[in-house]
């Protein structure tokens, strides 16, 4: 047959409409089984098996158009052209109008089925901003990975072949190293080392792991140090099929081994078709130092920083130990911009988390920034623990952004500074912005814990306490240590509804005496003594611990001598707490001749005056701590300090302003500091209780509790180690 008469006998066999026919269907049916297999929990194997018969079934179809016909007497064999010749053209063009119209009919489905995919209500959760509200089923904030990015990948933990166990911090440095490299490419989606952790060095389901991460290909790496030498083995995998992209074996001397993360990094990208500016090969390609001694202590800093970074309870024990190798490092190499980096935002996180608000420890954040943007002007790192000095340091928001903003152009993929802008957000009382913030913060980082927990405290501050506990028990299932998150999320019920503090008390027993949970929840102990009214066991927790502060759901820092001065008094001992009062004004006194400013001093004054009877100074001190930070300035301290205003009021007798405080902060996000149910329950509002007004504010809230025989002197806002940042 010739070349024309074929065609001719395809297009009267209508096997060419046939195939068009087929294929806008098959396109269709695909599209909407991988919208709804998802929906029902269908495997990911069985949209492959649909995709396999839609191909194996074309070539039949085909087949089955060529050999058959549809006549109106039903489906019969193909006659030849000279035979069907006699055939009435009516039935055969009544046959094409019909191929036709079902190409059309598909076609637009097909059209409708892109357009729902590209513009329809669930679209964009994964980008920046997110969608209004969460998806059925999605937890709340929580953005859903709708689409799995060709350049994206995650680096596995590597493992550690070395036979002294001492060195396995290597292993995890160099893992970080690569990741900080990796992190710089913009091109790339790249998670970060948190969300990899509890997966292990080897793991079975690698398409099961890059579907949780959302990534198309995992990393994979071990190390074994063996004196001066360093043998380390890399093999990047397709997490969609199992496959190998790339392996390479590196054997190193210590002095040569911080070249690997650049050239891995390379590689990697390279593997994925990504594209790196000139700029972005340029910051791959440098090592950060070239003396092996400096580069090792770096790594031994970074497993104690990484520690402290990951829970925030654990900064005052690890955080010292990180800074004294940091420094060891800066003595080795001067030059090592990226220790010095490290080392200032190790400053910032001892002066605000620790807490140890000093100027000494501001000013040795601020020099050690300085030295690393002096040395490498462009470093993201840098530009990041600046950040953190304007913005914890000297709460100068702007400065701060512009920081992170040219912290961002160096870490395009850095979860970090999404969330300290987020926080920022937070504390200009941007809400929404601040969340979305930290959705997108969750999306880079998906199962860091310290992320999900910012979002569960910003629903926390907005009262949302509904959401602020499935925030929390979707942080329970990616903790590595979820004891921590077990005791916020019974906080955030007590917040709440404040009928759990029998399920407290078990939650604290079971952490271990004498470890670093255990040190770190002292204040929340006091706490769960304070609310049952136990004053002698609240006044032994405070003597027990041996921190100079003790830090509230807010960050807001008062003298742990404080906190035993409100216990002797409310156990009844007049004369030890005011011991404790007059050692909390000479302290705060002493501080304020350097730092009239701060309003944490103002108000432990002032609370140390209403201890001594001073009921004039305790007021005033309090306002001008309220001066000094203002809601304005700070939506999420402000309210606190607020609450703190209406406790002294309370206690130094003026009820009324102390009702109208309460009646307004109860309107204002600040849903740790205050809640209906701490109102009803904490006995520091016990001077209130008899009064009409507290009484029916208290009404709109919820019952009121049967007054105690004897009202206590203030109470503690310590509970959780979880504090915003």
């Amino acid at each position: 047959m010739s070349g024309s008469n074929l065609l001719r006998e395809l297009k009267r066999r209508h096997v060419v409409r046939v195939a068009v026919a087929y294929g806008a269907a098959g396109w269709v049916v695909l599209q909407l089984a991988d919208f709804l297999l998802p929906t029902f929990g269908a495997p990911p194997w069985v949209l492959k098996v649909l995709v396999a018969m839609v191909a194996l079934l074309f070539p039949i179809a085909l087949v089955l158009a060529w050999a058959f016909e549809i006549t109106p007497e039903g489906v019969r064999r193909t006659v030849p052209e000279s035979s069907a010749a006699a055939r009435p053209r009516e039935a055969e063009h009544r046959v094409g109008r019909g191929l036709n119209n079902a190409i059309i009919a598909s076609l637009v489905v097909a059209v409708l089925v892109l357009a729902w995919g590209r513009f329809g209500p669930n679209r964009g959760t994964a980008s920046a901003g997110g969608s209004s509200g969460p998806r059925a089923g999605e937890s709340p904030g929580i953005p859903v990975v709708d689409s799995i990015p060709a350049r994206s990948v995650a680096v596995l933990p590597f493992e550690s072949l070395s036979g002294d166990s001492s060195n396995a911090y290597f292993a995890g440095g160099m893992q970080d190293m690569i990741l900080t490299k990796l992190a710089g490419v913009g091109d790339m989606k790249v998670i970060s080392r948190t969300s990899t952790e509890a997966y292990g060095s080897r793991p079975q389901n690698l398409r099961q792991i890059g579907q949780e991460l959302g990534v198309a290909a995992l990393l994979e790496g071990s190390v074994q140090r063996a004196g001066n030498r360093v043998l380390v083995n890399v093999q990047l995998i397709d997490a969609r099929t199992d496959g190998h992209l790339w392996a390479q074996d590196y054997t190193r001397t210590l002095d040569d081994i911080f070249k690997v993360e650049g050239e891995v990094a390379q590689k990697v990208a390279d593997a994925l078709q990504a594209h790196l500016t000139p700029a972005e090969r340029q910051r791959v390609s440098t090592p950060p130092t070239t003396d092996g001694d400096a580069y090792d202590l770096y790594l031994q800093a970074d497993r104690h920083a990484r520690r402290a970074h990951d829970d925030n309870s654990l900064v005052a024990p690890e955080m010292p130990r990180a800074i004294r190798l940091y420094e060891q490092a800066l003595t080795r190499d001067s030059t090592f911009a990226l220790a010095a980096a490290a080392l200032a935002e190790a400053h910032m996180e001892m002066y605000f988390f620790a807490p140890d608000r000093t100027e000494a420890r501001l000013a040795a954040a601020k020099a050690a920034a300085d030295r690393a943007l002096a040395l490498q002007p462009d470093l993201g790192e840098g530009h990041l623990a600046l950040a953190l000095y304007l913005y914890w340091g000297r709460r100068d928001y702007d400065g701060a952004r512009r920081e992170l903003e040219l912290a961002r152009r160096s870490l395009p993929g850095s979860a970090e500074v999404e969330v300290d802008l987020a926080a920022i957000a937070r504390r200009l009382g941007q809400w929404e912005t601040a969340i979305a913030g930290f959705r997108k913060a969750v999306l880079l980082d998906p199962r860091q814990p310290d992320n999900l927990t910012q979002l569960a405290l910003t629903y926390q501050m907005l009262r949302r306490y509904a959401e602020t506990d499935s925030v929390f028990a979707m942080e329970a299932r990616v903790a590595r240590d979820s004891s921590e998150v077990h005791l916020v999320r019974l906080w955030n019920h007590f917040f709440w509804k404040g009928d759990n503090l029998d399920e407290l008390r078990p939650a604290y027993a079971a952490l271990t005496p004498g470890s670093d949970r255990y040190i770190v929840n002292a204040s929340g102990e006091f706490s769960v003594d304070w609310f049952s009214r136990d004053f002698a066991a609240a006044a032994r927790r405070v003597r027990a611990d041996t921190s100079a502060d003790w830090a509230d759901p807010n960050n807001i820092a008062l003298p742990r001598e404080l906190y035993l001065a409100w216990a002797l008094g409310a156990s009844g001992d007049a004369a030890g707490a005011r011991t404790s009062y007059m050692a909390v004004a000479s302290r705060a006194r002493s501080a304020l001749g350097a730092h009239p400013d701060e309003p944490e001093l103002h108000l432990a004054l002032g609370f140390a005056e209403a201890g001594l009877g001073h009921a004039e100074e305790a007021a005033s001190e309090g306002r001008r701590a309220v001066e000094l930070m203002p809601v304005q300035r700070d939506a999420v301290t402000g309210p606190g300090y607020l609450t703190y205003l209406a406790r002294l009021y309370a206690q130094v007798g003026e009820k009324r302003q102390a009702i109208d405080l309460l009646d307004n902060l109860l309107t204002m996000a600040s849903g740790a500091m205050l809640s209906p149910a701490r109102l009803r329950l904490d006995p520091f509002w016990d001077p209130l209780r008899k009064e009409p007004a507290f009484q029916e504010l208290l009404r709109e809230r919820g019952p009121v509790p049967t007054s105690p025989e004897r009202a206590p002197t203030p109470a503690s806002q310590a509970s959780t180690t979880s504090e915003p940042r």
